[in-house]
């Protein structure tokens, strides 16, 4: 199943469930496929979240 890729931090965007590693909560994707977003413009989120992301250091241990 996919539910290891959905993860929940006390500290990171109040505790919603998010996309594992990242700030993109689980919310914000649906809400972008409920609103007619592609698939392409999702994925350019992701990208572009990923490119963000660099720019931040998250520790591995405190999220396993």
């Amino acid at each position: 199943m996919y539910l290891d890729r959905i993860e929940t931090t006390p500290g990171v965007l109040h505790g919603k469930a998010r996309i594992k590693g990242t700030r993109i909560a689980v919310y914000m994707i649906l809400e972008m496929l409920a609103g007619g977003y592609s698939n392409e413009d999702i994925k350019a989120c992701l990208e572009y979240a990923a490119l963000a992301a660099r720019e931040e250091v998250y520790s591995l241990e405190a999220n396993s």
